[in-house]
C-alpha cells in the first residue's frame, strides 16, 4: 500500500509488528459536531444526567413509572433530536456492489429493466443455498461448515436485495446517484482540443438528464441553429440526480411524529444544499464550455465585425453628409458674395452716375441762372428769379442743355421768350397730370392721394346662454387630440359658428365669471313653475270686501297683500284695517303641504348663510309664504330633526 500526504502515518513499537510502519486509513466521515444547545425540558434533562440522577439507560424503564398527572406530562423540544435521532447505518466502505453482483458490472446505469431480470435468474440459480451444499462436504469441522453455509446464505442474501434495489425505479435511482462517478468539470483547453476535453465531459454528465437523449456536442462544421439548441438545453438542464446525505436521518427510527416532521426537514435542507450545489457544477460546465467553444468566438468575431462595420458605414455616410453639407454652405456662402459683389459694383457704378447726371444738371442749371441773369435783371415779360428757379427744378439735363444752347446765339428779349415758353411748358405738363390724376380718381384737385375707403367690419353674433353651453360640454366631449376637433364642435354646437369664432370664445365668453348679483334671477328662470297647492290659502274668501281672486299680481308671480293694493293710507286707517277675519286667517297660513316643504328645504339649500337678503330670497321661492312664516317653520324642522337624533 502506497502512502498519500493525506493519509496519517501511524507507528507502532518494534515489538509489534517487526518495526515496520503501518498505513490506517478510514473512508468514514467525521461525526457532526451539533449547533444545537439544550433547552426547557431537554435542559432539565442534561443537568439530571450530569448530576448523575438520570441515566440513558433507564429512559424506557423511567417513562413506564412515570405518574400519568398533566402536572408532570410535558412534550420534548426539537432541539433535542439533534442528540436523540438515529442516524442511518453509515453505507462508507460496507456499501456492496449491486451490479457486479448480478454481473451487469460492464453495463451499470445502462441496464435495462429485462436484463437485470434475466441476470438475477441466473445468479440467483447459480448461487442458491441449496446448489451450493456440496461446498459443506470440503469443511472438516462443524464451525467451518457453519462459516461455509452463513457465508453462502449472506451471499445470496446480498444477490435478493441487489435485485431488489435495481428493479425498484425510486431506490435505483438513488443507488445510481451514489455510484462512482467522476465530477470533474473542465477549466481550460487549446482551441484544437475544446471538442475532445468537453465532449466527454457533457456526455458524462448527460446521464442525469430527465430528458433523454440528450442533444450532442458535435464539430466544428455543427450549424450555430444546433449549437444554440445544445447550449439552450444545458442552460435549462434538468437533472434526475438524488444526493443522499451520510449524515441523513432514518424516518422509520423516529420517535414520534414530531420528531419525523423534524427529521424530514433536516434531510430536505441538507437535500436541497447539494442540490444547489449540483446545478452550479453543471453550470459552471456549460459557461467554460461558451467561452471556450471555437463556434461561438467566430460567430461573436463575426457579429462584431459586422457591429463595427455598420458602425464605420454610418459614421462614414454621416461624414459624407456633413462634408456635402459644408460643400454646399461653401458654395451659398461664395454664390452670396458674389452676388453682393456685384450688387455692390452695380450700386457703386450706379451711383458715379446718378453722382455725374447731378454734376452735369447743377452745371446747366447754373449755365441757365447765368444765361438768365440779364432777363431777370431787366423783368423782362415779368420773369422773375423764382420763375428761372422753376424751369431749373422741372426740366431734365437734356432740355436745360437745348434751352442754354438756344439762348446762347439770342440776345435779352428772344432769351425771355424761351424761358417764358419752356415755363408755360411747366405748367402745361402739370395740369395734364393732374387731369389725368383725377380721372382716375387717385388723387384730389389739392394733389393728394385719397385714403381708401375702409371696409366695414362684420360685426360677431353674441353668444347666447344655450350656445355656451352647448361649447362647455363640447369642448369636455371632444377633448384635446380629437381630429379636427374645433369643426366637430362646431358641427356640434349646430348654430354656425365658424371655427375662428369658436377659439375666440375660448378666450372670452368661457372664461368670464358669473355675476353674482344676477345669480338670483338666474335661479329664478331656471326654476320649474310652482305646483299649485290645494290649501285654505286659495280657498280663503274675502278680505275686507277684497276677493283673493282679484288680488292683483306683482310681475314675479307673487300676489301683492289687501294693503298693497289699497295703497298707503294714514295710520289710523291701517290701524282700523286688522279685523278679526285676518287673525282667524293666520293660524290657517301656519299649514305647511309636502310641496312648499321641498321647496323651502331647496331654497335653504340654493342660498347659504352668507347670501345676501337670504330670507327674503327663500320667501320668493317658497310659494304661498312670507318671510316670518318661512323662519318658523325652518326652526319648527330643526328642532324636529335634533328630536329625531335623541
Amino acid at each position: 500500500m502506497k502512502a498519500r500526504a493525506c493519509i496519517r502515518l501511524i507507528t507502532y513499537p518494534d515489538e509489534l509488528v517487526n518495526g515496520e510502519a503501518i498505513y490506517v486509513s478510514s473512508n468514514s466521515l467525521p461525526i457532526k459536531a451539533s449547533h444545537f444547545e439544550p433547552a426547557g425540558h431537554s435542559f432539565h434533562d442534561v443537568a439530571l444526567k450530569l448530576r448523575g440522577y438520570f441515566e440513558e439507560e433507564n429512559v424506557a424503564d423511567d417513562n413506564e413509572k412515570l405518574p400519568k398527572d398533566k402536572e408532570h406530562e410535558y412534550m420534548q423540544s426539537s432541539d433535542s433530536y439533534s442528540s436523540k435521532g438515529k442516524k442511518k447505518s453509515g453505507d462508507g466502505a460496507n456499501q456492496q456492489d449491486h451490479y457486479a453482483l448480478l454481473g451487469l458490472g460492464h453495463l451499470r446505469y445502462l441496464a435495462t429493466e429485462e436484463q437485470i431480470r434475466k441476470s438475477y435468474r441466473e445468479t440467483a440459480l447459480k448461487h442458491h443455498p441449496d446448489k451450493q451444499a456440496a461446498l459443506l462436504l470440503g469443511e472438516e469441522t462443524e464451525a467451518a461448515k457453519q462459516a461455509k453455509k452463513d457465508e453462502i446464505e449472506n451471499h445470496f442474501k446480498a444477490i435478493q436485495e441487489a435485485y431488489e434495489v435495481l428493479i425498484d425505479p425510486v431506490r435505483r435511482r438513488i443507488y445510481d446517484s451514489t455510484d462512482e462517478f467522476d465530477d470533474e468539470i473542465p477549466t481550460d483547453c487549446s482551441p484544437q482540443d475544446f471538442f475532445k476535453v468537453f465532449g466527454p465531459a457533457f456526455m458524462r454528465n448527460g446521464r442525469w438528464s430527465v430528458i433523454q437523449p440528450i442533444p450532442s456536442l458535435g464539430d466544428d462544421n455543427t450549424s450555430l441553429k444546433d449549437v444554440d439548441a445544445f447550449y439552450d438545453f444545458w442552460y435549462g438542464f434538468k437533472s434526475w440526480r438524488e444526493f443522499p446525505h451520510a449524515d441523513e436521518f432514518d424516518l422509520e427510527q423516529a420517535e414520534s411524529r414530531d420528531h419525523k416532521r423534524w427529521m424530514e426537514r433536516q434531510n430536505a435542507k441538507l437535500s436541497e444544499k447539494a442540490r444547489k450545489e449540483e446545478h452550479a457544477r453543471i453550470r459552471s460546465l456549460v459557461d467554460n464550455a461558451y467561452k471556450r467553444d471555437p463556434r461561438v468566438l467566430r460567430r461573436k468575431e463575426t457579429l462584431k465585425a459586422e457591429k463595427q462595420k455598420k458602425k464605420e458605414a454610418k459614421f462614414m455616410a454621416k461624414k459624407q453628409q456633413e462634408e456635402e453639407a459644408a460643400r454646399v454652405a461653401e458654395e451659398n456662402r461664395r454664390k452670396k458674395e458674389e452676388e453682393d459683389k456685384q450688387a455692390a459694383e452695380a450700386a457703386s457704378q450706379q451711383k458715379k452716375v446718378k453722382e455725374k447726371e447731378k454734376k452735369l444738371l447743377r452745371k446747366e442749371r447754373t449755365r441757365l441762372r447765368t444765361l438768365s441773369t440779364a432777363v431777370v435783371s431787366e423783368r423782362l415779360l415779368n420773369l422773375s428769379k423764382d420763375d428761372v428757379e422753376s424751369i431749373c427744378m422741372a426740366l431734365d439735363t437734356l432740355q436745360l442743355r437745348n434751352l442754354c444752347d438756344n439762348m446762347e446765339g439770342k440776345e435779352g428779349h428772344n432769351q425771355a421768350e424761351l424761358l417764358k415758353e419752356a415755363l408755360s411748358l411747366d405748367h402745361s405738363e402739370k395740369d395734364h397730370v393732374v387731369k389725368i390724376s383725377q380721372q382716375n380718381g387717385t388723387v384730389k384737385p389739392n394733389g393728394n392721394v385719397p385714403k381708401p375707403k375702409s371696409t366695414p367690419e362684420k360685426k360677431e353674433k353674441p353668444w347666447g346662454k344655450e350656445e355656451i353651453e352647448l361649447l362647455r360640454k363640447g369642448i369636455v366631449k371632444y377633448p384635446k387630440g380629437t381630429s379636427r376637433r374645433w369643426e366637430v364642435i362646431s358641427e356640434y354646437i349646430g348654430t354656425g359658428r365658424s371655427v375662428e369664432e369658436i377659439l375666440k370664445a375660448t378666450k372670452t365668453v368661457l372664461l368670464q365669471k358669473p355675476d353674482s348679483s344676477k345669480a338670483f334671477d338666474s335661479f329664478l328662470e331656471k326654476r320649474k313653475p310652482a305646483v299649485s297647492i290645494s290649501s285654505p290659502l286659495t280657498t280663503r274668501e274675502e278680505v275686507e270686501g277684497v276677493p283673493l281672486t282679484s288680488m292683483p299680481t306683482e310681475p314675479n308671480g307673487v300676489s301683492s297683500s289687501p294693503a298693497q293694493t289699497e295703497g298707503v293710507s294714514s295710520k289710523p286707517s291701517q290701524d282700523a284695517e286688522k279685523v278679526e277675519p285676518a287673525a282667524s286667517s293666520s293660524s290657517d297660513q301656519d299649514v305647511w303641504s309636502a310641496v312648499q316643504e321641498t321647496a323651502l328645504v331647496q331654497a335653504l339649500k340654493t342660498f347659504p348663510k352668507e347670501t345676501n337678503q337670504r330670507w327674503e330670497r327663500v320667501a320668493a321661492a317658497v310659494p304661498g309664504k312670507t318671510v316670518n312664516q318661512c323662519k318658523k317653520q325652518f326652526t319648527l324642522l330643526k328642532e324636529k330633526f335634533r328630536n329625531k337624533k335623541k
